[in-house]
């Protein structure tokens, strides 16, 4: 029998980059985003490579949704092996301009999100003694990024709920690993809000060599899984990642004048 995994956000970017990597790799897979279209343009692909796959279009804000979606994979392959949680919204903005609605979005799907999705397989994982959990953060939530209050809020919560899981789950034989990537060039970034910022200067930022390519961060949650890892922080953001945890104030400093700039 075929391992199979379950990715969230897997019709663009990262998380479609990581199911044909699985795919490629023999894995059948449960693959899941809101614009049924793509997913099912991924699903496509998938089945081309040999492999099984259940698409289902779901938003991952909706707790029932995201339920039912776990049961009917667990249903279709019997067990699922490996949870990519990766579906996620960005926004930058100031305090002052993220409006209640804007923190409820990014709360909702940045972390309930993921929530539902392990709370839902967590008894599965139990059962059979074993699993994958690997939640997509960002170096958001290693380092404090200015006027991006929300989404750092909710990717420093995908850290802490890794940390402490991976505690918890890891003698039962659960693994939970973190990856952290730096600005990834994707679609993601396209449909992110940029209340008090210039997009174009985002985009000229995408294609510089120090932004991350899905395939990147694909290849790492792969390397998560296979050789047991507990974080990986991928490409550009290593070097700000590693000097916030040794100089906190320094780092700071930097990322204060850069927003008097």
């Amino acid at each position: 029998m075929s391992s199979t995994a379950l990715i969230t956000g897997a019709s663009q970017g990262i998380g479609k980059a990581t199911a044909l990597l699985f795919a490629r790799k023999g894995y059948d897979l449960v693959i899941t985003a809101r614009t049924k279209d793509k997913l099912e343009s991924v699903a496509e692909e998938i089945r081309s490579l040999g492999v099984e796959v259940l698409a289902i279009a779901t938003d991952v804000s909706d707790r029932s949704a995201v339920e039912a979606l776990v049961n009917l994979g667990i249903e279709r392959f019997s067990q699922i092996d490996v949870l990519v949680n990766n579906a996620g919204v960005c926004m930058t903005a100031p305090m002052v301009k993220t409006t209640i609605e804007d923190w409820e979005k990014i709360i909702n799907v940045n972390l309930w999100g993921y929530i539902y999705t392990i709370n839902t397989l967590l008894p599965h994982f139990i059962a059979r003694g074993q699993g994958n959990i690997i939640n997509v953060g960002s170096f958001g939530g290693k380092v404090p990024l200015p006027n991006m209050t929300a989404y750092c809020t909710s990717k420093y919560a995908i850290t802490g709920l890794t940390e402490t899981l991976r505690l918890e789950l890891e003698p039962q034989g659960i693994q939970v690993s973190g990856i952290h990537p730096s600005v990834t060039n994707s679609d993601f970034m396209e449909r992110a809000v940029f209340k008090d910022s210039d997009p174009e200067q985002m985009k000229q930022m995408l294609s510089t060599p120090l932004v991350s390519q899905p395939e990147d961060v694909a290849k790492a949650i792969w390397s998560v899984v296979k050789h047991s890892q507990a974080e990986v922080v991928v490409g550009s953001a290593k070097v700000p990642t590693f000097l916030h945890r040794l100089f906190p104030g320094i780092t700071q400093g930097i990322l204060q004048l850069g927003t008097k700039s």
